[in-house]
Formats: structure tokens, C-alpha cells, sequence
């Protein structure tokens, strides 16, 4: 285990939502609070496919996952790991490749207080957790680099997380300090929502969280795609969520009721 000890005290604001917690709410999770729930409501009233859209992020996970390591990846960084939600990450890379390693990166104290159910491994293989923020990817990459060989190729994964930094915040910046510390032949796994397809509901939404202290960084379609400058994209390039090798696993429910607001795709660096 890096990073705090998860039998310690945790200290969990319960005050405000977090989107960790939300998430958890909206894939039906009992690792939430009221005032989650709450705001949870609040973004269904804009738009109902939002759980669906939280289970597609998921199912985007478990595929790239299932990709990358059937295409010879054995090292994982999770950055916004969230709540376990099983199958976790390393359970989809293990089941394919049981000497993967896997750290898992969080910065939400809730998150620390389940990190052993992120922890159950293959004995082949290695599952660790660091708490840590994406802002401080020095922290991360040396929480890291005690436990992957970054030497060697790895895969970062960052679902669902960005649109949680905002620009000020250098979101694009981050990605490329992350990756520059990762050698040739790694991987970035990504999804982020977009208001391209709901351009009035994506500025209700973003108002509301923003009131709640709850950063909302919706970008378009080319904005997401500058994430992966200087890396070879992964057919079939950026793809809507669902849209992206969905042979590799089974469909969401309610997935085809519309288009899911959001973007994904994997890059290689070169």
C-alpha cells in the first residue's frame, strides 16, 4: 500500500457532493450521501440518461482495459479510480493477463476507505492505491514509480475524470506531464463529456455543479482530441463513448436511446 494508511482516520466532507460519490450514486452504489443524492436528482431532471452515461464510462473502461492488455500492456496507472465498482480494472487486466500491475490514484478520502477491495490481486500480478490528486502529477508518478517499472510500457487511464479540471487548472498540461515520464510504447485510455450534442442542458448542468463548489469543464470534440496530440490514435480514433470497439463487450442498457454526450479513445505514444 502507498500512500495514507486506510485504517487511519479519513476525513470525508459530507457537507457538499462529490463527484465520486455522485457517480457511485448514479450506477446504484450505497457509498454516497444525501446531499450526493441530492445533486444526483438535480442532473437527472436536466437529463435522464446521465446513469446510463456513467455506466457507458465503465463499460468504455473494461474495454480498453481488455484491449491494451490483450495487446501486450501488463502495467496500469488509474488516475480517479472512484469508488470500486466490480470489475475493477485490474480484475478486467488480470483476467487477461494475470501478471498485470495496477496502481489505482485517488484524492477522494471515501475512495482510501475501500482502497482493499482495489487491492485484491492475482498472486501473479500486483494491485496498489496512492492517494493523490491529478493537479500533483509529480506526487503521483513518484507514488508510481515504486511500484511500476516505468521503464517499461504503461497505461494511463483517465475515464471520466478531466472534465472535472478546468483550463485554469491546466487539464491539458497535466496530461502531457504525465506522459512525458512515460516511456515509448505506453498508452492513454480517456473519456471526457462534451456539450456538443447538448449544448442548453450542458450549461444548466454546469451552473448547477458550479454552485455546488463542483468544477464542470465540458469540452468539444477537438478539444478532447488535443489531449492525444503527438500520440497514434487507436482505431477507431475519437469515437463517441459507446461508439469505441464496443465488440469487445457487452452493450449498456439504454445506451441506444440517443447519443451519449461524451468522447473516448486510446492513443499510443510513439
Amino acid at each position: 500500500m502507498t500512500g495514507q494508511d486506510p485504517t487511519g482516520p479519513i476525513g470525508i466532507d459530507t457537507s457538499k457532493p462529490h463527484p465520486a460519490r455522485m457517480y457511485d450514486w448514479y450506477l446504484g452504489g450505497k457509498d454516497n450521501y444525501p446531499v450526493d443524492e441530492e445533486m444526483g436528482k438535480q442532473m437527472l431532471a436536466l437529463d435522464p440518461r446521465v446513469p446510463v452515461m456513467a455506466r457507458v464510462n465503465r463499460a468504455f473502461m473494461h474495454r480498453a482495459t481488455r484491449w491494451l492488455a490483450k495487446n501486450g500492456v501488463r502495467q496500469f496507472l488509474d488516475i480517479g479510480t472512484g469508488i470500486p465498482t466490480e470489475p475493477n480494472l485490474h480484475q478486467i487486466a488480470q483476467g487477461v493477463a494475470p501478471d498485470s500491475r495496477v496502481v489505482y490514484c485517488d484524492n477522494d478520502p471515501i475512495v482510501l476507505a475501500h482502497a482493499a477491495a482495489l487491492l485484491r490481486s492475482t498472486p501473479e500480478g500486483v494491485t496498489e492505491y496512492l492517494q493523490a490528486d491529478v493537479r500533483d502529477p509529480a506526487t503521483i508518478i513518484d507514488g508510481a514509480g515504486k511500484i511500476l517499472d516505468l521503464s517499461r510500457p504503461v497505461a494511463l487511464s483517465l475515464v471520466a475524470l478531466l472534465h472535472f479540471v478546468s483550463d485554469e487548472d491546466g487539464a491539458h498540461e497535466l496530461v502531457r506531464s504525465l506522459l512525458s515520464e512515460l516511456p515509448s510504447g505506453s498508452y492513454l485510455m480517456m473519456t471526457h463529456a462534451t456539450s456538443d450534442f447538448t449544448p442548453e442542458d450542458s450549461a444548466a448542468a454546469t451552473e448547477k455543479l458550479k454552485a455546488a463548489g463542483i468544477t464542470l469543464a465540458l469540452r468539444s470534440r477537438d478539444e478532447f482530441a488535443g489531449f492525444f496530440d503527438g500520440l497514434e490514435l487507436v482505431d477507431p480514433g475519437v469515437s463517441v463513448v459507446d461508439e469505441w470497439r464496443p465488440e469487445l463487450g457487452e452493450p449498456v442498457p439504454g445506451q441506444e436511446n440517443g447519443i451519449i454526450p461524451g468522447y473516448g479513445a486510446v492513443g499510443r505514444k510513439p
